[in-house]
């Protein structure tokens, strides 16, 4: 049982990427940092959840939503902040935990964080192909729907086809990634604001009555147990359209707006100067992502009644502005959403990418997969063969189970996160930290608190799947992971060779 629990040094950590051979390139800066933040977070978080969540969940009170989602990744981002330049090292939580909470909580930790990088990929992978359609949609190059959604038909090739492109540009090197991100998110914040501005001029604060719809029961295709969210379903608590309770369900699900943060930490071993660009990068990010968050619902929610908002589309920002007679608007809006899609997609591959890399090269994944490449200096072998199996998943499961399942697994992570700040405070009070969290052990407590019930407000199907991926995660971890870990069996060869000495 006290292998389960074993830690690994923070020195051994770092020192570990000192290895030739399983050594990434320290390219990026605070600037690299916050740009790749937003550009992960400026995504189908505002292209499409956005109006989705305020046609099924809260109506205008979206915004409360999105403020109570952005307090709950403030307290955590300020524990990321925390670790992540305490440890400077790529993994994020999972490597934090490992630091921490031991062995089996970190494999349990990464195995997740595997989960909501590939789903998540998946998801703006399929986002990005449902503009793709209405941008080329009465061209002579449209989509016929049988390949361009899983939905209305049977394979969304778009999406499939981003991923394996996406294969090339990881392989290749961050500092082109960040290049990449760095124009594309240039784009993103051009629509936006453009989105912001004129949709000014359509707003009608009719639209924003009631700001709170009353509560309602589920309709009926969302019906049954296993679609309630866990709150309710154990605890008899209101219904979660509209209402008080569809404003905390509508946080759950635009959490999925909020993770860029989160992958931000997870580059932290290419950061020339992670002491103080992490916490700079982490927090910039979610600040300013969290006041477009808000400026964007009010508009969307002032143009239309929340009852007339596009929620089966797929792209209901630009649905608004058709609806105001806006075409040339809504092709905008629709081309820059297409453009600025592909470089959250990246991201979160990338964030996949580097958490798997830092398991391989502890030896709980197949050390095969921890090579990195002589020039480019990225795990080639791994980014090729997830990218495969993002692309499969992109090609074949619909966005909103995808989406859901995101939301779980960062959930998930912040609460390790929120919780290793507050152990390697008492375990290595002797570290040096340039970024500290104010008021420990309280905020960290909060964060726990705050992220587990969001959770709560996710469905029990959503439950269902997380549990049983984290199943298979610990018969994996027994039958494979603990028997090959590198720190596991360099505590087997030094009791060998004690045993040695004494005989």
């Amino acid at each position: 049982m006290s292998s389960l629990f074993r830690t690994k040094t923070v020195e051994q950590s770092i020192a570990e990427t000192e290895e030739p051979e399983h050594a990434l390139k320290k390219n990026l800066s605070a600037l690299d940092l916050t740009v790749f933040g937003v550009g992960v977070t400026i995504g189908a978080g505002i292209f499409v959840l956005t109006g989705t969540a305020a046609a099924t969940k809260a109506g205008p009170a979206l915004v409360l939503s999105f403020v109570i989602a952005g307090i709950v990744c403030a307290l955590a981002a300020l524990c990321y902040a925390e670790l992540a330049s305490t440890v400077p090292v790529a993994g994020s939580a999972y490597t934090f935990a490992y630091a921490t909470l031991g062995e089996f909580i970190a494999w349990i930790i990464g195995w997740d964080l595997i989960l909501e990088f590939t789903l998540g990929s998946a998801a703006l992978a399929t986002s990005f192909s449902q503009y793709l359609a209405i941008v080329l949609e009465k061209t002579p190059f449209a989509i016929p729907e049988a390949i361009a959604t899983v939905e209305g038909g049977f394979v969304n090739l778009p999406a499939g086809l981003l991923i394996i492109g996406l294969i090339f540009v990881l392989v290749s090197g961050v500092k082109l990634s960040s290049r990449i991100n760095l124009v594309i998110t240039g784009i993103k914040l051009v629509v936006v604001a453009i989105v912001v501005i004129a949709g000014l001029f359509f707003v009608k604060a009719s639209n924003w009555v009631p700001f709170i719809p009353p509560a309602e029961a589920p309709a009926a295709a969302e019906g049954g147990l296993m679609h309630q969210p866990m709150v309710q379903a154990l605890f008899g608590m209101q219904p979660s359209t509209f209402g008080v309770g569809g404003i905390f369900a509508g946080a759950a699900i635009v959490f999925f707006a909020f993770i860029g943060f989160d992958v931000v930490a997870t580059t932290a071993e290419e950061v020339k100067n992670p002491q103080k660009d992490l916490p700079r990068g982490i927090m910039a990010s979610l600040a300013i992502v969290v006041l477009l968050y808000i400026f964007v619902t009010f508009v969307i929610t002032g143009m239309q009644s929340y009852k007339d908002i596009d929620a089966e589309g797929g792209a209901p920002m630009a649905a608004a502005f058709q609806a105001v007679g806006m075409d040339s608007m809504a092709t905008i809006i629709a081309i820059g959403a297409c453009i600025g899609l592909i470089v959250v997609a990246m991201i979160l591959f990338m964030g996949q990418t580097r958490v798997g890399f830092a398991m391989a090269r502890d030896g709980l994944l197949p050390q095969w997969f921890s090579k990195t490449g002589a020039k480019a200096k990225t795990p080639y072998r791994l980014t090729i063969c997830t990218g495969i199996i993002i692309a499969i998943i992109a090609a074949f499961v619909p966005l909103s189970t995808l989406s859901e399942m995101v939301n779980i697994g960062t959930l998930a992570a912040f609460v390790v996160v929120s919780i290793g700040v507050i152990v390697l405070r008492r375990t290595r009070p002797d570290l040096q930290r340039s970024f500290r969290v104010p008021w420990v052990p309280v905020l960290p407590i909060l964060s726990v608190i705050a992220c587990l019930y969001l959770m709560m407000n996710l469905p029990m199907d959503t439950w269902l799947r997380f549990v049983v991926w984290l199943i298979i995660g610990v018969v994996v971890y027994f039958t494979w992971s603990r028997g090959h870990s590198r720190l596991g069996r360099a505590e087997k060869a030094g009791k060998a060779a004690r045993a040695g000495k004494a005989e």
